[in-house]
């Protein structure tokens, strides 16, 4: 069973940013309550915290859970469906791929396998942090398992990966801290499962329900900024449309991320001394363990929030495969084995991805990939990306076959690893690099919905045309969107196709290059094809995106907390010369001999564990998250024991195989105190020595 009350309107968490407003008071939000916390509290045996009462079992089945009223769910019903996309988004939930015996809710802090469901009882507490403009909502909650002890108290920082809403981290960050007894500080990054109904003009609430805009108020988690009438305007050029809190907040939010982690902290401080008021212990940063976690952007944004935090709040960071777009400096170099020193590595992502964005449609249809996992695009759709990309001059052989091999060697002349290839044709399939290089140009440019940017728009799409999306798919929207189309029935759009706006992966015969490049040139500041300036239009936008970068790099500066990074060599996603890796050399020449950071490169890893349960995926790669739980235990037992931390290494890996056998410790050996010297990852004479 579960209940809910009202927890103290007093919530204000940072001198720079303004007060927790509440949004809801019970099950189901009404707007215009008075301020507070919405708290509910789960037995651990009916509902949970980690599971929302499905256990193990319900989150490994394929089969989603249902609703009551599929057009109108409950509140609880959309946290537990959030809660098992969520999970299942971030795992391979097979029992092949280490689901239920490397890690899931059954497997004990200490690695037990149990027959346990894996329920945790504690208490849940959800509120809005309100940006400093009044209008950008930011979600923050905490989850205090009932295992928590004052007298050894501990905080685990779990911003969201991705786009993704409040439990985007439950399967990472949030699991190892329940597990583990901690309160868990979950945020939303400003960025998750933010979806404006243009056309109906409805909106998220802050559990889930969708309500009418103007209603709504202050209590919708994202609205639009743009007034009715450019809004009905909008809707007769463009009907059918979303905006997306991440694409289309105008806020930039990212560069934020940082401070939101450092806020959802603040907001558990609050918690667990207004629950353990009494006890006669103050629970401060004196007396308790923070660690700031989580994987891919949750683990920039943890990244972000060491480098920032002035009060001195975090002992230790540990996270998986971060975002983190490291400052340019020439005072190093990246080698991998005997190859050639890297210089142009620290590339932000919207300078990579669209690149990718570019060239990777055609480059599926190398020889090479021809066996990749997922590469499923039809090869007609490739060769015509092919052949356009020559007739603009952008390759330069004369068959299909050696254009595609040309535009993979671009790609990886660029920086981005051989490694990494395998991994592409999957993530072009679902479209990745195209989703971010569009959401992410819209968000760095603090772009309007209205102005559809290189021509996208965001909407249902039904035989490819532009078109209402699903009452149920809607009403349940907040439950199974990553807050990035395609995502939820809602699909990237070409307005500008011949004959009228189409889902984009249709719109042209080659995949549309011109969106593609129209994208590149916004990123690099000049015409990607020719090099020529941009137009007034163009040059604005391309500036403000720009600017937008300058405003999310990471200064390399940890400030001696202790910190552990850890990324698969096969992340095609964020490849670590870009990501992981430069920030290993930058952190290097800022803080010198007193670096505090570690760097674990895991071999036959990649950005998207979920994927490990497809074929082919299963047979060649590894789950990182082993990895990631494993960081987290070190830095643990280095923060409440003392205990040291490995060098920084590679691990080496060996794929299940052909037929994909079950997983088995062996595939996934462990970080070690006592590396070879051809597994060292060092620092010396301003180079990044990274092993084979």
């Amino acid at each position: 069973m579960l209940r809910t009350a009202r927890l103290a309107a007093t919530c204000l968490v940072s001198a720079s940013l303004l007060a927790l407003a509440v949004v809801v008071t019970n099950t189901r939000a009404v707007a215009g309550e008075d301020e507070g916390v919405l708290h509910t509290h789960y037995d651990g045996v009916t509902n949970d915290l980690l599971t929302a009462g499905l256990g193990k079992t319900g989150l490994g089945s394929p089969t989603p859970p249902g609703f009551v009223d599929p057009l109108n769910p409950t509140a609880e019903e959309l946290r537990r469906f959030a809660i098992y996309n969520n999970y299942r988004a971030l795992v391979d939930p097979t029992p092949g791929g280490g689901y239920g015996t490397l890690y899931g809710p059954n497997v004990m802090a200490d690695g037990t396998v149990t027959s346990s469901e894996g329920l945790v009882a504690g208490d849940e507490y959800i509120a809005f942090e309100r940006g400093r403009d009044g209008r950008n909502r930011v979600t923050m909650m905490v989850q205090v398992p009932d295992s928590f002890a004052p007298a050894a108290s501990c905080i685990i920082a779990a911003p969201s990966s991705g786009s993704r809403g409040v439990y985007g981290a439950i399967a990472t960050a949030g699991e190892w801290g329940l597990k583990h007894g901690c309160a868990v500080a979950y945020t939303d990054k400003g960025t998750g499962t933010g979806a404006h109904d243009l056309q109906n003009n409805t909106v998220d609430l802050i559990r889930g329900e969708r309500a009418d805009a103007e209603q709504a108020g202050d209590d919708s988690n994202f609205t639009a900024a743009i007034s009715g009438r450019a809004r009905a305007a909008f809707n007769a050029a463009t009907p059918n449309r979303f905006a997306f809190k991440h694409a289309h907040s105008q806020q930039n939010p990212e560069k934020d991320w940082g401070d939101n982690v450092l806020s959802s902290i603040k907001f558990a401080f609050k918690v667990l001394n207004e629950k353990f008021e009494g006890r006669g212990i103050v629970i401060n940063k004196r007396n308790t363990i923070v660690i700031a976690s989580s994987v891919s952007n949750g683990g920039g944004a943890s990244v972000r929030a060491v480098e920032q935090d002035r009060d001195h709040l975090i002992d230790g960071l540990a996270v998986g495969e971060p975002n983190v777009n490291p400052k340019f400096t020439s005072k190093f170099t990246i080698v991998q084995g005997s190859g050639q020193p890297l210089e142009a590595h620290s590339r932000p992502l919207i300078d990579y991805i669209t690149l990718v964005n570019v060239f990777q449609g055609c480059a599926n249809v190398a020889p090479a990939n021809a066996t990749a996992p997922l590469n499923l695009v039809p090869p007609a759709a490739g060769a015509a990306r092919c052949a356009s990309l020559h007739d603009k001059g952008l390759l330069t052989s004369t068959t299909i076959a050696d254009q595609a091999n040309e535009a993979q060697a671009i790609i990886n002349k660029f920086g981005i690893l051989p490694e990494q290839n395998v991994v592409q044709p999957g993530y072009w399939f679902a479209y990745v690099s195209q989703s971010i290089s569009m959401t992410y140009a819209n968000a760095y440019g603090r772009v309007s919905v209205l102005d559809n940017l290189c021509n996208y728009s965001l909407g249902a799409t039904t035989a490819s045309v532009p078109g209402p999306l699903a009452a149920a798919s809607e009403a349940q929207i907040f439950g199974s969107s990553n807050g990035i189309p395609p995502t939820s029935g809602i699909n990237l759009i070409n307005n500008a196709a011949t004959g009228g706006a189409k889902e984009d992966r249709v719109s042209t015969t080659d995949q549309n290059l011109g969106g593609a490049l129209c994208l590149r040139s916004l990123a690099i500041g000049r015409d990607a094809v020719t090099g020529a300036q941009l137009d007034a239009t163009a040059a604005r936008q391309a500036h403000s995106i720009a600017e937008g970068v300058e405003d999310i790099l990471a200064s390399g500066n940890l400030h001696q907390i202790p910190s552990i990074l850890v990324t698969g060599r096969n992340d095609g996603i964020l490849p670590p010369n870009f990501a992981s890796r430069a920030y290993f050399g930058l952190n290097n020449v800022v803080e010198g001999s007193l670096s505090p950071l570690h760097y674990y490169e895991v071999t036959n890893a990649q950005h998207l564990d979920s994927f490990n349960q497809f074929p082919a995926y299963n047979a060649l790669l590894i789950p990182l998250h082993r990895y990631f739980i494993q960081a987290m235990d070190l830095m643990y037992d280095h923060l409440r024991h003392g205990g040291a931390l490995p060098p920084s290494q590679v691990v080496h890996t060996t794929p299940r195989g052909p037929g994909a056998p079950a997983i088995t410790i062996a595939n996934v050996p462990p970080i070690t105190n006592a590396p070879p010297a051809t597994a060292q990852i060092t620092f010396t004479a301003g180079q990044v020595r990274i092993p084979d």
